[in-house]
């Protein structure tokens, strides 16, 4: 891919803000601290032990759970918790800093095709990419595994690959993707990171994709006018690690990393641009200001903004009586943070308060068991999976 300018992006970026509906006055989104409230009335088990660095958890129809660990190794979790010897068959992983072996989604009809989806690093520490690939879960292991969709472009070093998977309604897969890395990641001479703002590169994007990793019907890149590659749900983003729907509303929840401050919560709309790195409250990690702005016309605003950063991960969208307080919540994962950040929101989708469940390690992932309790993943060498429960 040729190379870009920051102006020609900026321009690009410009244009597609321009092809989006003129905007009201919009108000300024929340700022929530590192230190809130707890939230009273959850009851905290250990349910599972011994996992390497858990990243992702998927539940199979049986209740049992798929967990990964980011050396490479795919385990199965029993119903009692004991966690099971690695499945054979997973594909070689780049284990580069943040990369390796990442998320897991089990396929809506996996009873009748046995379909396990993993995102994973492939390469090396000076070119390595962001890849998908399936296969059949067969006992304990994975057959008929083919990689489904690769990062064409590689990048050095080991930050920001996205990751995250979430199955929607239609049957189509979400994938986020990260934007390559920091300043002193170069891409054809630049920082890679201005490539959230090239809609023909997948850095900085969610895509939303077929179950066979083909482009999904009605993407926006299916308006050539648009300009969006055919793959392009959303753009803009520094490195989406949780990926949520809300069953009863549809809508379509994200948090998002951001550098020094100004980690994002965001609701994603096909098409949307969130700005990064033209728009963002993150500051670059040597304090210096990324941008002067905030907010501009045609990119959309994230919901609400972490400053200092929770580092988010995992997150999930309570539906359920187990928990009734939570019921309707957000439950997003925070790494800096080691908690659990439980989101309401209003009638018009806008915060309505923010607590947090203290965890006491660097949660990766939560995830709703079909028990209906909760399911927290530690990131740490002796990883935990921790079950939330009402308190008695």
């Amino acid at each position: 891919m040729r190379k870009l300018a920051v102006a020609a992006l900026a321009g690009i970026a410009g244009a597609c803000a321009q092809a989006q509906p003129a905007e009201q006055a919009k108000a300024a989104p929340p700022v929530v601290a590192f230190e809130v409230a707890a939230e009273p009335g959850v009851a905290q088990a250990v349910w599972a032990t011994g996992l390497s660095h858990p990243w992702g958890i998927a539940w199979l129809p049986d209740g049992r759970a798929l967990v990964t660990e980011r050396g490479g190794a795919l385990r199965i979790v029993g119903k009692d918790g004991k966690v099971g010897a690695p499945v054979q068959g997973v594909p070689a992983v780049a284990a580069v800093g943040q990369g390796g072996l990442l998320d897991v989604a089990v396929h809506p009809d996996f009873a009748r095709n046995s379909y396990v989806y993993l995102t994973h690093s492939v390469g090396d520490p000076k070119a390595n990419q962001t890849a998908l690939s399936r296969g059949r879960l067969k006992g304990n292991a994975l057959e008929d595994v083919t990689e489904l969709f690769r990062n064409p472009q590689a990048k050095t070093g080991g930050a920001h690959f996205g990751s995250r998977l979430l199955w929607l309604p239609d049957g189509s897969l979400l994938m986020s993707v990260g934007d390559g890395g920091n300043t002193n990641i170069q891409l054809d001479g630049q920082p890679i990171r201005i490539n959230a703002q090239n809609p023909k590169a997948y850095f900085g994007k969610v895509l939303r994709l077929t179950a066979d990793g083909q482009p999904a019907p009605g993407n926006p890149g299916a308006d050539a006018a648009k300009g969006w590659d055919a793959r392009v749900w959303t753009m803009g983003h520094r490195n989406v690690q949780g990926l949520a729907l809300d069953a009863k509303t549809g809508a379509v929840w994200a948090t998002e990393h951001g550098a020094r401050g100004g980690d994002e919560l965001n609701r994603l709309t096909p098409g949307g641009n969130f700005g990064w790195p033209l728009v963002t409250y993150s500051m670059e990690y040597s304090g210096q200001p990324i941008t002067e702005d905030r907010s501009r016309p045609g990119f959309q605003d994230p919901v609400s903004v972490w400053i200092p950063s929770i580092a988010a991960s995992g997150l999930a969208v309570y539906r359920g009586s187990r928990l009734k307080s939570l019921d309707g919540a957000l439950l997003a994962g925070g790494l800096m943070s080691q908690d659990v950040r439980v989101i309401r929101t209003g009638a018009d989708g806008r915060p309505a308060g923010e607590t947090r469940i203290q965890i006491g390690a660097r949660v990766r992932d939560v995830a709703v068991g079909p028990d209906g309790l909760i399911y927290v993943l530690t990131d740490e060498d002796e990883g935990r999976i921790i079950r939330l429960s009402p308190a008695r």
